[in-house]
Order: C-alpha cells, then sequence, then structure tokens
C-alpha cells in the first residue's frame, strides 16, 4: 500500500479511480484529481508548500515533485504524462503536456498546454514554454512547434494506456 502521511495539519487527497502503486509516497498539503496513476517509486512531497494535480494525470516510476518552502508551489493540469525518473520542483505543467523522462522541470517555470519537454532535458527556473512547443536540451531551448492535434492525440494514447496499465494491478483508491 502507498505511503499516505498527513504532515503540518495536511493530509493528502486522492481523487477517485486513482492508482497509487504500491511504493509511491504523497506526503502533505497534495491534492490529486480523479483517473490518474501514480508508479513506483514516486515521491509527491508536499510538506513544504502546495502540490495540486488535475484529472487523468500519469506519473510513472522514480518521479519526484517537490516545492520551495513559501516561494513555490507545483499545478499540473488534466491529462499531462510524466515521464520516468522526472523530477518537477515548484513548476506549473499545463493542460496536455508532456514531460519526457528523466527531465528536470524548475521553479517557477511553466510548461504551456500541449508541450513537450524532451527526455532528458532541464528546463531551467522561470522558463515560458508556449503552449505547443517542443523544448529539449540542457537547458532546454525551442525545438520547434508541434501540431496540437498530433500533440493531443500522442498524450492522449500515454494517458489511455497508462490507465489500462493500472487496471492490471488491480485496484484504485
Amino acid at each position: 500500500m502507498a505511503l499516505i502521511k498527513s504532515v503540518r495539519g495536511f493530509t493528502p487527497q486522492i481523487g477517485a479511480n486513482t492508482f497509487l502503486a504500491d511504493n509511491a509516497t504523497i506526503i502533505g498539503d497534495v491534492v490529486i484529481g480523479e483517473g490518474c496513476s501514480i508508479w513506483f517509486g514516486t515521491v509527491i512531497r508536499g510538506d513544504v508548500n502546495s502540490i495540486r494535480i488535475g484529472n487523468g494525470v500519469n506519473i510513472q516510476d522514480g518521479s519526484v515533485l517537490h516545492t520551495l518552502y513559501e516561494k513555490s508551489v507545483i499545478e499540473i493540469g488534466d491529462d499531462v504524462s510524466i515521464g520516468h525518473n522526472v523530477t518537477i520542483h515548484g513548476a506549473k505543467i499545463e493542460h496536455g503536456a508532456l514531460i519526457g523522462m528523466g527531465a528536470v522541470v524548475m521553479d517557477h517555470a511553466v510548461v504551456g498546454e500541449g508541450a513537450i519537454v524532451a527526455a532528458g532535458s532541464v528546463v531551467l527556473s522561470k522558463t515560458i514554454i508556449e503552449p505547443g512547443s517542443i523544448y529539449a536540451g540542457v537547458p532546454a531551448k525551442f525545438v520547434k512547434k508541434v501540431d496540437p492535434e498530433q500533440s493531443k492525440e500522442i498524450n492522449q494514447k500515454i494517458a489511455k494506456n497508462y490507465h489500462m496499465y493500472a487496471s492490471w494491478y488491480g485496484g484504485t483508491q
């Protein structure tokens, strides 16, 4: 069973039909929407500030979400896919975005709707990624615009796949 821990008077809130892997850790001021999946080894640590996760979000194995004390929060929109071993620290990820495996997204960065952050990229603090853009590299830089329908189709496919994968484990919160 996932570790769900209250801290500083905050208890995580988990939406209906959300899969939590056995060793996922959710702490403090965290609100997770409906139909999400939080995978093995993921840590969502809302001990120093708030973390808000929309509906239909998948946060894949080994990812870490955290914030700066009294300075940054995490806001994740609906239908976002966060790849394996991603670090998000105090950033905003808008609806339908995709964060590739091993990427880092730093405080006060904004990843626009339908944008893609390539695997292994580092999105520096305060970077604004325009909706429908692909960013890659260290530090992450604009690569090109992506067709909004193509981006939506790719991310919806990933989200649906992760919803299916979660069903294999026989349980949601």
